[in-house]
């Protein structure tokens, strides 16, 4: 898991509508309008809301969505708290990897799920009384690549790997849970707020550049890649949603592992040290409050090849994350097969 603290909580994740999370009592009123099936008593505010507004919530949520859609250990779990009242706005956990087949059939594959849950916080007001109103989304998305290795150099430890990507993704609302508390709080009587949800696909691509050199005394990954994914709604649902956000990132990721001297499981124990750069484009661009984020980790690795047939190695590492205004730490376990 990975605890980021945000020096500017009150950055939006709508970066293209340049909305706020507080303040928005209006349009949380709105959206029940346009999410209810029958409403038996009329607000007792007034509603003005456009459907860009609406357009931009969507494209919102599409963004969230897109941190999900890669393995990246910058953001694989991540967990941003909303100040001042300390609960976590913004969850996020993602699990992911690649593997080439071999040397003699160089087909790359990878995987990736993800799941992210956001509380933008709203704060409802009739001109004298404020009240702060939950409105959960979560999202889940599963994303495939297929790639290919071309080898650079006669030993093969350099290779270029084209990889063509697609995402397939739902978010959905606690509606059900916000129309209580609305109803109990606000003193409306919604009778029937649907529970909404978007359906998402994302199609693009990634330029990889691989190097592995394995020796004895040490091993070393390096990995820079490029990524972009389209992701857009697709099929209907009862609010006519629709949005559109892309993941374009530039990351470089760095490996060094070596024994330690210690035989464990009939192995060598090696020690690892590890470090990632990861850089947001586009819609992701400051959506979270951060242009880029930076991981350093160290751990230790156990070779458990003598006694497991299915995996050879397995990882723990602590990793330290900062960049922009954020800064955290992560505990993470990985396997090798």
């Amino acid at each position: 898991m990975a605890f980021l603290t945000q020096a500017n909580p009150q950055t939006s994740v709508f970066k293209s509508a340049d909305l706020r999370l507080h303040g928005l009592g209006r349009l949380v009123l709105a959206w029940l309008l346009v999410f209810s099936t029958n409403v038996s008593q009329a607000a007792p505010w007034e509603l003005d809301v456009t459907e860009d507004e609406i357009k931009d919530i969507a494209d919102g949520i599409m963004t969230l969505m897109s941190f999900t859609v890669l393995p990246d250990v910058t953001t694989s779990s991540l967990s941003i708290q909303n100040a001042p009242q300390n609960d976590p706005g913004l969850q996020q956990v993602t699990f992911g990897g690649g593997f080439t087949v071999g040397k003699e059939h160089p087909l790359y594959l990878e995987g990736t799920l993800g799941w992210s849950r956001f509380d933008p916080a709203f704060v409802a007001t009739d001109g004298a009384e404020e009240r702060r109103i939950p409105f959960k989304w979560n999202s889940f998305s599963a994303t495939g690549g297929v790639g290919w290795d071309f080898p650079l150099d006669a030993r093969e430890e350099l290779r270029l790997r084209p990889i063509f990507n697609l995402t397939l993704g739902r978010a959905t609302t606690d509606a059900n849970i916000l129309q209580t508390l609305l109803n109990a709080q606000l003193d409306t009587s919604f009778e029937v707020v649907k529970d909404q949800t978007m359906n998402a696909y994302g199609l693009g691509g990634s330029i990889m550049l691989d190097y592995e050199r394995y020796r004895e005394d040490y091993e070393i990954d390096v990995e820079a890649r490029y990524t972009n994914i389209q992701l857009r709604t697709f099929g209907s649902t009862s609010s006519g949603l629709r949005g559109e956000s892309e993941s374009n990132t530039v990351g470089l990721w760095a490996r060094w592992r070596a024994p330690t001297g210690i035989d464990l499981l009939q192995r060598p124990l090696r020690y690892v040290l590890e470090t990632s750069h990861t850089r947001y484009y586009g819609d992701q661009r400051g959506a979270l409050g951060f242009e880029y984020l930076t991981s350093i980790g160290a751990g230790m690795e156990i070779d458990t090849s003598a006694h497991v047939d299915i995996i050879s190695r397995t990882r723990l590492l602590i990793r330290h994350i900062f960049g922009g205004n954020v800064s955290g730490y992560s505990v993470g376990l990985a396997v090798s097969f």
